[in-house]
């Protein structure tokens, strides 16, 4: 069975970090590109990053930009999310998915985790 489970979410104050990871079971992560996404109250899902496996490239949305890291770590079987100087509008559900490619730019991601919640709050 195609698992895909995120952990590391919490409260966090601005300014602070959090590492999301994604574990996968009953496939290799590294066959797969892997996205994280969030949704946030009142705002539809939006990707927030993605690493693929065919070259590692890897895709930011502008707002993290330099502030989060997607990496994976094959070994273990898991793509985490370096989150830094985190802000309240980081704040919602993050979820990890994969497409059944291994481009981030296949249009459809069809494996889901159950998601982890981030709160960035003072």
């Amino acid at each position: 069975q195609v698992q895909l489970v995120e952990s590391g979410g919490g409260l966090v104050q601005p300014g602070g970090s959090l590492r999301l990871s994604c574990a996968a079971s009953g496939f290799t992560l590294n066959d797969y590109a892997i996205g994280w996404f969030r949704e946030a109250p009142g705002k539809e899902r939006e990707g927030v990053s993605c690493i693929s496996s065919s070259d590692g490239s890897t895709i930011y949305l502008d707002s993290v930009k330099g502030r989060f890291t997607i990496s994976r770590d094959n070994a273990k079987n898991t793509v985490y999310l370096q989150m830094n100087s985190l802000k309240p509008e980081d704040t919602g559900v993050y979820y990890c998915a994969a497409p059944p490619s291994r481009s981030c730019r296949y249009p459809e991601f069809t494996s889901w985790g159950q998601g982890t919640q981030v709160t960035v709050s003072s």
